[in-house]
C-alpha cells in the first residue's frame, strides 16, 4: 500500500472522528493539515534517501562494469602471452563483475521507478495540502454555521417541549390569578369605603333630626301684648 493511500486513511479517520465525536472541527482541520505536512516532510526525506541510494547503486554498477572491462583486458593479455589458464581465470572474474554490474543496473532501474513514484506522490500531496489550506477557512465557517444551527435547533426544541409549555401555562395562570386578586381587592376596598360614608351620612341625618326636634314650635314664638300704662288724672 502506497504512502498516498496511508495518508488518505489518515484523512478519512480524521473526518470520521469529526463526524462521530464532539471535537472542535477547527482543531480537527488544523490537526489534519499538520499531519499532512508531517507526511510531506517524511515523503521528501524518503525521496532524498531513495535518490541517494540510487546514485550509490549507480556508482557501484559503474565500478563493477569497469572491473569487468579490466578483467577482460587482462584475459586478452594472458591469452596473447599464451597463458590460457590465466586467461580463463580472468574471464571468470570478468563474468562475475559483469553479472554484478547487470544486477546493479537493474536495481538502479527499480530505484528510479521508486523515486519517480515518490515524486509523483509528493506532488499529489502538495496539491492536496494546498487545496485543504485553501478550503480550510470555508470548512471552518461551515462547521461553525452547522454548530450554531444545531444549538439553535436544540434551543427551539427545548422551548417547544411539553415541560416548557407547561411552565409557561402555569405562569400565565398564576398571573391571571394575581390580576383577579388585585381586582377583587380593589372592588372590596371601594365597597368598604362606600359603606363607611353611608354609615357616616346616617349618623349625620340622625343628629340633624335630633337638633330639629329640640327647636321651639312656631306658635310659641308669637309676641305677647304690651301692657297699657294708667291714664293721668288731668286727662280724666
Amino acid at each position: 500500500m502506497g504512502l498516498i493511500d496511508r495518508i488518505g486513511r489518515v484523512i478519512r479517520a480524521n473526518v470520521n472522528s469529526l463526524i462521530g465525536s464532539t471535537e472542535d472541527p477547527e482543531k480537527i482541520l488544523e490537526k489534519t493539515v499538520l499531519e499532512m505536512q508531517d507526511n510531506l516532510v517524511q515523503l521528501r526525506k524518503a525521496i532524498a534517501a531513495a535518490i541517494a541510494s540510487q546514485k550509490r547503486t549507480e556508482r557501484q554498477a559503474a565500478q563493477a562494469q569497469s572491473a569487468s572491462e579490466d578483467w577482460y583486458r587482462r584475459a586478452q593479455l594472458a591469452l596473447q602471452q599464451g597463458n590460457e589458464v590465466l586467461a580463463r581465470e580472468a574471464l571468470t572474474k570478468r563474468r562475475a563483475y559483469e553479472d554484478t554490474a547487470t544486477g546493479l543496473y537493474n536495481q538502479v532501474q527499480e530505484q528510479s521507478s521508486v523515486v519517480d513514484r515518490l515524486k509523483k506522490d509528493m506532488r499529489s500531496l502538495e496539491l492536496k495540502i494546498t487545496e485543504l489550506k485553501t478550503k480550510k477557512d470555508m470548512y471552518i465557517a461551515r462547521a461553525r454555521s452547522a454548530e450554531a444551527s444545531v444549538k439553535l435547533q436544540d434551543l427551539l426544541e427545548g422551548v417547544s417541549s411539553t415541560s416548557s409549555l407547561s411552565a409557561f401555562e402555569r405562569m400565565e395562570e398564576k398571573v391571571l390569578q394575581l390580576e383577579a386578586q388585585k381586582e377583587a381587592i380593589a372592588v372590596t376596598g371601594t365597597d368598604e369605603l362606600e359603606k363607611r360614608f353611608a354609615a357616616l351620612e346616617s349618623e349625620v341625618d340622625t343628629e340633624l333630626s335630633q337638633m330639629k326636634a329640640k327647636l321651639p314650635s312656631s306658635t310659641e314664638n308669637t309676641q305677647s301684648t304690651p301692657q297699657q300704662l294708667p291714664q293721668s288724672e288731668n286727662q280724666a
